[in-house]
Protein backbone atom coordinates (compact mmCIF):
# COMPACT_ATOMS: atom_id res chain seq x y z
CA UNK A 1 0.00 0.00 0.00
CA UNK A 2 1.38 3.46 -0.89
CA UNK A 3 1.78 6.25 1.88
CA UNK A 4 -0.44 8.57 -0.04
CA UNK A 5 -3.28 6.08 0.66
CA UNK A 6 -2.41 6.49 4.90
CA UNK A 7 -4.46 9.59 5.62
CA UNK A 8 -8.08 7.72 4.18
CA UNK A 9 -10.45 6.10 6.22
CA UNK A 10 -10.43 2.51 6.81
CA UNK A 11 -13.37 2.13 4.43
CA UNK A 12 -11.78 3.44 1.77
CA UNK A 13 -8.26 2.11 2.42
CA UNK A 14 -9.58 -1.45 2.13
CA UNK A 15 -11.36 -0.32 -1.04
CA UNK A 16 -7.17 0.17 -2.27
CA UNK A 17 -6.08 -2.35 -0.88
CA UNK A 18 -8.41 -4.53 -2.31
CA UNK A 19 -8.48 -2.78 -5.39
CA UNK A 20 -4.69 -3.61 -5.66
CA UNK A 21 -4.52 -6.84 -4.81
CA UNK A 22 -7.17 -8.03 -7.10
CA UNK A 23 -5.83 -6.52 -10.16
CA UNK A 24 -2.08 -7.87 -9.60
CA UNK A 25 -4.31 -11.04 -9.25
CA UNK A 26 -5.48 -10.66 -12.77
CA UNK A 27 -1.86 -9.38 -13.91
CA UNK A 28 -0.81 -12.75 -12.49
CA UNK A 29 -4.02 -14.69 -13.56
CA UNK A 30 -3.71 -15.82 -9.82
CA UNK A 31 -8.10 -17.22 -9.92
CA UNK A 32 -7.43 -18.24 -5.94
CA UNK A 33 -6.07 -14.84 -4.86
CA UNK A 34 -8.34 -13.00 -7.06
CA UNK A 35 -11.51 -14.54 -5.90
CA UNK A 36 -10.17 -13.71 -2.46
CA UNK A 37 -9.91 -9.78 -3.00
CA UNK A 38 -12.84 -9.50 -5.71
CA UNK A 39 -15.05 -10.65 -2.46
CA UNK A 40 -13.89 -7.59 -0.35
CA UNK A 41 -14.49 -5.39 -3.08
CA UNK A 42 -17.90 -6.56 -3.40
CA UNK A 43 -19.07 -5.68 -0.23
CA UNK A 44 -17.08 -2.63 0.05
CA UNK A 45 -19.19 0.72 -0.37
CA UNK A 46 -18.76 2.94 -3.35
CA UNK A 47 -15.79 0.53 -4.31
CA UNK A 48 -17.90 0.75 -7.82
CA UNK A 49 -17.04 4.72 -7.59
CA UNK A 50 -13.56 4.23 -7.33
CA UNK A 51 -12.87 1.85 -10.15
CA UNK A 52 -15.02 3.80 -12.32
CA UNK A 53 -12.87 6.46 -11.70
CA UNK A 54 -9.43 4.76 -12.40
CA UNK A 55 -11.21 2.81 -15.61
CA UNK A 56 -11.64 6.70 -16.90
CA UNK A 57 -8.36 8.18 -15.49
CA UNK A 58 -7.26 4.76 -17.43
CA UNK A 59 -8.92 5.27 -20.66
CA UNK A 60 -8.08 9.22 -20.69
CA UNK A 61 -4.90 8.72 -20.68
CA UNK A 62 -4.53 5.59 -23.24
CA UNK A 63 -6.52 7.45 -25.68
CA UNK A 64 -5.93 11.74 -24.91
CA UNK A 65 -7.34 12.52 -28.30
CA UNK A 66 -11.05 11.17 -26.99
CA UNK A 67 -12.36 7.71 -27.97
CA UNK A 68 -14.39 6.71 -30.80
CA UNK A 69 -16.77 3.19 -31.02
CA UNK A 70 -13.35 1.33 -32.54
CA UNK A 71 -11.65 2.23 -29.82
CA UNK A 72 -14.17 0.94 -26.89
CA UNK A 73 -14.84 -2.20 -28.81
CA UNK A 74 -10.91 -2.54 -29.30
CA UNK A 75 -10.34 -1.89 -25.44
CA UNK A 76 -13.73 -4.88 -25.21
CA UNK A 77 -12.11 -7.00 -27.50
CA UNK A 78 -8.80 -6.70 -25.74
CA UNK A 79 -10.06 -6.99 -22.40
CA UNK A 80 -12.19 -10.52 -22.77
CA UNK A 81 -9.70 -12.32 -24.79
CA UNK A 82 -7.05 -11.42 -21.76
CA UNK A 83 -9.04 -12.67 -19.55
CA UNK A 84 -11.11 -15.67 -21.03
CA UNK A 85 -7.94 -17.76 -20.64
CA UNK A 86 -8.32 -18.03 -16.82
CA UNK A 87 -11.70 -16.52 -16.23
CA UNK A 88 -13.67 -17.93 -18.36
CA UNK A 89 -16.96 -16.54 -16.83
CA UNK A 90 -15.76 -13.17 -18.21
CA UNK A 91 -19.17 -11.35 -19.36
CA UNK A 92 -18.02 -8.99 -22.20
CA UNK A 93 -21.81 -7.26 -21.35
CA UNK A 94 -20.45 -6.41 -17.69
CA UNK A 95 -17.10 -5.05 -19.29
CA UNK A 96 -19.13 -3.15 -21.59
CA UNK A 97 -21.16 -1.68 -18.49
CA UNK A 98 -18.18 -0.86 -17.12
CA UNK A 99 -16.58 0.85 -20.03
CA UNK A 100 -19.78 2.82 -20.39
CA UNK A 101 -20.06 4.09 -16.56
CA UNK A 102 -16.23 5.31 -16.87
CA UNK A 103 -17.16 7.39 -19.47
CA UNK A 104 -20.74 8.45 -18.21
CA UNK A 105 -22.88 7.43 -20.47
CA UNK A 106 -24.45 3.89 -19.52
CA UNK A 107 -28.32 4.17 -18.66
CA UNK A 108 -29.19 1.17 -16.38
CA UNK A 109 -32.48 2.01 -17.01
CA UNK A 110 -32.54 0.80 -20.48
CA UNK A 111 -30.47 -2.17 -19.60
CA UNK A 112 -32.86 -5.35 -19.58
CA UNK A 113 -30.43 -7.31 -17.24
CA UNK A 114 -27.88 -4.68 -15.50
CA UNK A 115 -25.53 -6.38 -13.81
CA UNK A 116 -25.29 -6.19 -9.99
CA UNK A 117 -22.81 -5.24 -7.66
CA UNK A 118 -20.71 -8.25 -7.24
CA UNK A 119 -20.62 -9.13 -11.12
CA UNK A 120 -19.07 -5.44 -11.45
CA UNK A 121 -16.39 -6.03 -8.83
CA UNK A 122 -15.40 -9.34 -10.17
CA UNK A 123 -15.34 -7.71 -13.70
CA UNK A 124 -13.57 -4.33 -13.10
CA UNK A 125 -10.31 -5.20 -11.48
CA UNK A 126 -10.11 -7.17 -15.07
CA UNK A 127 -10.64 -4.23 -17.19
CA UNK A 128 -7.96 -2.29 -15.26
CA UNK A 129 -5.24 -4.49 -15.27
CA UNK A 130 -6.15 -4.65 -19.12
CA UNK A 131 -5.85 -0.91 -19.32
CA UNK A 132 -2.65 -0.70 -17.02
CA UNK A 133 -1.02 -2.74 -20.07
CA UNK A 134 -1.26 0.13 -22.26
CA UNK A 135 0.04 2.64 -20.15
CA UNK A 136 2.48 0.68 -18.25
CA UNK A 137 2.00 2.52 -15.47
CA UNK A 138 1.24 0.94 -11.86
CA UNK A 139 -1.84 1.02 -10.43
CA UNK A 140 -1.05 3.21 -7.17
CA UNK A 141 -1.17 7.20 -8.81
CA UNK A 142 -4.69 6.09 -10.68
CA UNK A 143 -5.82 4.63 -7.15
CA UNK A 144 -4.28 8.17 -5.49
CA UNK A 145 -5.68 10.39 -8.39
CA UNK A 146 -9.11 8.70 -8.05
CA UNK A 147 -9.77 9.29 -4.64
CA UNK A 148 -8.47 12.84 -5.11
CA UNK A 149 -10.99 13.63 -7.32
CA UNK A 150 -14.11 11.87 -5.64
CA UNK A 151 -12.68 13.89 -2.69
CA UNK A 152 -13.05 17.09 -4.30
CA UNK A 153 -16.12 16.08 -6.01
CA UNK A 154 -17.75 15.70 -2.63
CA UNK A 155 -16.47 18.81 -1.04
CA UNK A 156 -18.15 20.68 -4.53
CA UNK A 157 -21.57 19.32 -3.29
Amino acid sequence: MTTTWRHLPAPAREIAVSAAEAVAAAQEQNVQAYDEAVARLATAERAGLVLGAVVRLLLEESHPDGLDGDDVRGVLERSVRGAAGWRPDVDPHVLLVLLAGALGVYDPDGDESPPGPPALAAHAPLLVADLLTVTGRPLDGYLTAAFAEIARAERQD
